[in-house]
């Protein structure tokens, strides 16, 4: 059955309030003592003890929804991987069963897996915000799937209907415009998912719909789920617009270039940054294509509102002095490859750090890249920068994501019955359900879960459910299809442990070794100054060999024997796991 005749968009006037609680109070008139009957399953395939790759999942009968297919960017602790991506079995499995994706704004950990869930499973609609959408079919431009789906734009006042699902939006607060929440009424029960949010008293762009908010905790939430991700930040999170103060405050001092890094996807922020240039009559230098597509989708849709004449190219700011130059540009997590890592270094082709440049990181270190942040920080200095950085004096940043007495206040607004922390590590998701607990919640009505476990809403009450299929997929630049677990482990084996290989000659017929095993050592011990432990380890594989081959055996079982006679010995021997790769020659007959 197609989606057109399954789910239905409908937008009501931005003013008609009561038309809109009328729909909402509502929930889902399709729902009936046989629907009641059947569980409503939520789960995750990513998102729950970690940040990113957040894929949320909501199931009734035949019909599936998505809200966000999001990606997780790999750690130095991940060799030669790019991206993080849920495993998206259960999904492809369920095909038939899926009615849409639901996006709750346009940032990587929520629309990044969209290229690579599209490959797996045919996804027949994407509902999301025209940021948004812009950004994601410029993303599936790039990846030659233009055509893979349909978009459908939406906005707080939309709502699309399915057999089972009735949804709708609100607005929140976030570092990118147009985030929106997710109202989700099934047959069972309200269920309702933050998104990423903050409360912003005075935000740069819209309001969130505390109104909306307020109402459907009046009338009825089962299930909150909701970003945890800011659980161990105590107060309010800092407005956008001190930060704006702040930065116009450092382009005012600046009497050289300035060189500003901060996220390309916080659009924000990239548009107070550019409304500071405009202000202070500083022409804008680009560097990083996420930053030069994302200003390109802003300015479109009227987010970002510079005239062209303020953005220039490498040729023209020859002629141009240098202090009415601003450099803005990706790479405020130190990424090797990202445009400020190549300036700091000296390899970038088009700029090189000059003494008196100021250069400001807009963002906080994501935990793991302060090392490489303060790699990159200290190459400005060497070459003669001023490097500023957020602190809290300083005000050059704020989160995105709501701290403590933000999840507070969202918990006394929608009085959920039941909560699901998401979006988080362990650690934050644990912190937030104390959270939930202080304000009133019950200790058993709220849910630590991992990517796979699901919960069970039936008759406005939750229990948990059975697992569901989950794991990681890593992806490398060359592979849209995903790396395997098995691989990575690998990876990860050569890196730290390195490997040996063993070579073995023998006459499968007569039963016997041709030659003694030969090892060969690669990244695991030095061969001229570990010849002992070498030796030792041939003569244990020979002998170990030679007693297999007196019975009958498989080549297999022999690939078997050597790696567990070496894997013991050398972990006994240098506390390491190597990767043992076995090289059987055998005689021809």
């Amino acid at each position: 059955m197609s989606t057109k005749k399954n789910s239905k968009v409908q937008t009501h006037p931005k003013n008609n309030n009561r038309k809109r609680r009328t729909h909402f109070h509502s929930k889902n008139n399709t729902k009936n003592a046989k629907n009641k009957s059947i569980d409503t399953k939520i789960f995750a395939l990513g998102g729950l003890n970690e940040i990113g790759k957040n894929t949320y999942c909501i199931e009734h009968d035949d019909e599936i929804i998505i809200i966000d297919a999001g990606v997780k960017f790999a750690s130095e602790s991940l060799p030669g991987v790019d991206y993080v991506i849920p495993d998206y079995t259960y999904l492809k499995q369920n095909s038939k069963k899926i009615k849409g994706l639901f996006i709750t704004h346009g940032h990587e950990d929520h629309i990044g897996g969209i290229p690579f869930l599209l490959q797996i499973v045919p996804i027949p609609v994407i509902y999301a915000s025209p940021l948004a959408c812009a950004m994601i079919k410029r993303k599936l431009d790039e990846y030659r799937l233009t055509n893979a789906t349909h978009f459908v734009q939406v906005d707080h006042t939309s709502q699309v209907r399915t057999k089972y699902f009735n949804i709708g939006f609100f607005n929140t607060n976030h570092s990118i415009p147009e985030s929106m929440g997710i109202i989700v009424n099934t047959p069972n029960g309200r269920i309702v998912e933050t998104g990423d949010f903050k409360f912003d008293l005075s935000p740069v762009n819209r309001p969130a719909d505390y109104q909306m908010i307020s109402f459907l905790g009046e009338t009825g939430i089962d299930l909150l789920m909701a970003d945890s991700t800011n659980a161990e930040v105590p107060t309010f999170s800092i407005s956008e617009k001190k930060v704006a103060s702040q930065v116009q405050e450092e382009f005012r001092k600046a009497e050289h270039r300035i060189i500003v890094a901060t996220f390309a996807s916080n659009v924000e922020r990239v548009g107070q940054i550019i409304d500071a240039a405009v202000r202070f009559n500083r022409k804008i230098l680009i560097y990083g294509r996420s930053m030069a597509n994302n200003i390109t989708i802003a300015r479109k849709l009227g987010y970002i509102k510079a005239p062209d004449r303020f953005f220039i190219s490498n040729e023209e700011a020859k002629h141009i002095p240098d202090d009415e130059i601003l450099i803005l540009c990706t790479g405020s997590q130190g990424e090797a490859l990202a445009a400020l890592s190549r300036i700091a270094n000296g390899t970038h082709r088009q700029v090189r750090i000059k003494p008196g440049d100021t250069v400001i990181f807009s963002s906080n270190p994501i935990p793991g890249n302060l090392s490489s942040v303060n790699n990159v920080i200290n190459k400005l200095y060497r070459a003669g920068a001023t490097v500023l950085e957020n602190s809290s004096i300083s005000n050059l940043h704020t989160s995105g994501h709501a701290s403590q007495e933000e999840m507070k206040l969202m918990f006394l607004l929608t009085k959920p019955k039941w909560f699901f922390p998401i979006h988080g590590e362990y650690r934050m998701l644990v912190i937030h359900k104390k959270l939930y607990e202080e304000v009133g919640g019950k200790k058993d009505h709220s849910f630590i879960l991992s990517n796979g476990d699901s919960l069970l809403l039936n008759n406005h009450e939750v229990r948990v459910g059975p697992r569901v299929h989950a794991d990681d997929i890593y992806v490398d630049g060359n592979d849209l299809s995903g790396l395997s677990t098995a691989v990575l482990h690998d990876r990860q084996i050569l890196s730290e442990d390195g490997m040996v290989a063993v070579l073995i000659s023998m006459d499968s017929h007569a039963g016997t070794l041709l030659n003694k095993p030969v090892i060969m050592s690669r990244g695991f011990v030095y061969m001229k100054d570990s010849q002992a432990l070498i030796r030792e380890g041939e003569n244990l594989v020979k002998n170990a060999l030679t007693k297999q081959l007196k019975g009958k055996t498989t080549f297999s079982e022999i690939k078997n024997t050597i790696r567990h006679t070496l894997e013991t010995y050398f972990y006994q021997q240098t506390h390491r796991h190597p990767m043992i790769i076995p090289v059987i020659m055998n005689k021809k007959v």
